[in-house]
């Protein structure tokens, strides 16, 4: 039928593409959205003899990305495309189908499938020499290479497409690439770079109906708010995003995001006042007076800290439902592994550890490397507060615990995100830290190694760097004993008597062996054939308490 030639001519299809493609430069998103709903039943009539029929299906591909419809368009559209109707294709046509397999691949979130579809389409650049179609195949090539955590290699190619987009004039368009680029900045923790970049793109932005995009900016001005812990700020910051893309009509996976994002930050909240709780708590407790002032603000903290997680909790229902409508993995492990933090702050260890083991199933299905790295840290956590809490098996626990962590440390290994090998590293030292089974030596390596990975440029306070510095202060506490013992060993004891060694060596074995033994002294006093007396001695000599 032509495309719609009945409807149609063909200078007018000519004319409706450079519209499209200048609607998409200028981020016209309402005025190009009604153009495609308009010839929607042309869109759905599309055939490869049609001419420039590839154009149009990599054009609603691009329109698919920015708001209209959903990936499942695309894939309706590809199946009239079989292979053997594509050697006759032109090759602009050809470029385009490619460019539409690799933005459902990206839906589908198979980023180096997609990856491969927009780097053929990158090689192309001399035979075609179609700078809009260039700028958005660099573009996408940098947004998978983004999702896969290599950002290095993502930055190159975001660059060289904003660079394409202003040549063509699509000032608005450089402006999304300049928000990726931000992005990417914020990652490296150049905090400064990232918020000078956002004002330019939301300068750009501001005059448009892009509300995608603007909700990206605000999204991006909040994560950066909380990894300085400005928490208030960063709440408007993704409360703003949130209005920006609901305005564009909600539902899209950017929604989803911000309020995963703003669970997680409120979830922060509420350990900020907890914190705060805590130390009036304590403060108050040789006064016992329950009924004082002090107390009706305790009171009243609580029930603030309770609300605010509930918030949390409300928030990750709405994103939930729209990540399971999407079939998004990464998005759902998001949900579960925040979920695991709120159950791990209300002391639920075993729906924390239910929440993680799921979120790392779904970022195995897609070999998640980001996903894997963070499930398999928060059940590292999960079991390290099992450890601490006495709970079961403490030799269980710890295996696990360091079982995880070390997949966590291999995981992120595999990607280019500092912060997150760096957390790894630190919940791996943790562990190896953890009494009775303490390496101190393991701990203090994997200290260096996270503190290596971690230079901010500016201000930063964010969680990792509470976890960093509870690593330092047991790490700079835990006493050298393998040195200590070597020296022995070598004949070294400084002059000290045998009675002097041996009163040294009780204190380095009792405690362990008193933690081993679930922190009873008859159970050590019986293990080692001496009195209960000098088992309590030696604890309290060491700055250990003990009940029985």
């Amino acid at each position: 039928m032509g495309l719609h030639t009945a409807v149609m001519g063909h200078v007018e299809v000519a004319a409706l593409l450079t519209d499209l493609r200048d609607d998409l430069g200028f981020r016209r998103i309402e005025q190009g959205i009604g153009r495609l709903e308009r010839i929607r039943p042309m869109v759905e009539a599309l055939r490869p003899e049609t001419p420039n029929s590839g154009v149009l299906v990599g054009l609603i591909a691009q329109w698919v990305d920015a708001g209209f419809d959903s990936p499942q368009l695309l894939c309706r559209l590809l199946a009239r495309f079989p292979a053997p109707t594509r050697p006759a294709l032109p090759l602009l046509d050809y470029l385009h189908l490619r460019m539409a397999e690799g933005v459902f691949a990206m839906s589908q979130e198979d980023f180096d499938r997609a990856a491969g579809h927009f780097r053929f389409v990158q090689s192309m650049e001399e035979e075609i020499g179609d700078a809009e179609l260039l700028a958005i195949a660099n573009f996408w090539i940098g947004r998978c290479l983004r999702k896969t955590g290599q950002y290095d290699d993502a930055l190159g190619y975001i660059e060289r497409a904003e660079a394409l987009a202003l040549s063509c004039g699509y000032a608005q368009m450089a402006a999304v690439m300049q928000a990726t680029r931000s992005w990417l900045a914020f990652q490296k923790g150049k905090l400064h770079e990232a918020v000078s970049i956002l004002r330019h793109a939301e300068d750009a932005l501001s005059r448009t109906d892009d509300f995608l995009s603007r909700g990206n900016v605000q999204s991006a001005y909040g994560r950066i708010a909380r990894r300085q812990g400005r928490y208030e700020r960063a709440l408007e910051c993704l409360e703003r995003a949130i209005a920006e893309y609901r305005s564009g009509g909600g539902g899209h996976l950017q929604l989803a995001r911000a309020l995963l994002n703003l669970a997680f930050v409120k979830r922060l909240l509420a350990l900020e006042f907890q914190k705060e709780l805590d130390h009036v708590s304590a403060s108050r407790r040789s006064a016992r007076d329950d009924d004082s002032p002090g107390a009706e603000r305790v009171r009243e903290q609580r029930l603030r800290i309770e609300r605010i997680r509930a918030e949390a909790h409300t928030h990750l229902e709405e994103s939930m439902a729209i990540y399971e409508r999407r079939q998004n993995h990464r998005g759902i492990a998001g949900v579960r592994i925040n979920r695991a933090f709120l159950c791990l702050d209300a002391g639920d260890l075993e729906c924390a550890a239910s929440q993680g083991a799921e979120a790392f199933r779904h970022g195995e299905e897609k070999q998640d490397y980001i996903v894997m790295a963070r499930a398999r840290t928060i059940q590292c956590i999960v079991e390290g507060a099992a450890l601490e809490e006495q709970v079961g098996d403490p030799a269980r626990h710890h295996e696990t615990a360091e079982a995880f962590a070390r997949d966590a440390v291999t995981f992120a290994g595999h990607t280019q995100n500092r912060r997150l090998l760096a957390r790894a590293y630190v919940w791996q030292g943790l562990t190896f830290a953890a009494e009775p089974y303490s390496d101190p030596e393991a701990a203090r390596r994997c200290c260096e190694q996270a503190i290596a990975l971690l230079q901010p440029e500016g201000s930063e306070r964010q969680y990792v760097w509470d976890d960093l510095e509870m690593l330092k202060s047991r790490v700079l506490h835990a006493r050298p004993v393998d040195p200590l013992l070597r020296a022995w060993s070598a004949g070294v004891v400084e002059g000290k008597s045998f009675q002097q060694l041996t009163e040294e060596f009780a204190r380095m074995v009792i405690p362990k062996v008193w933690e081993r033994e679930g922190r009873k002294v008859s159970r050590v006093a019986e293990k080692l054939s001496i009195s209960p007396k000098k088992v309590r001695r030696i604890l309290h000599s060491a700055g250990m308490h003990h009940t029985g």
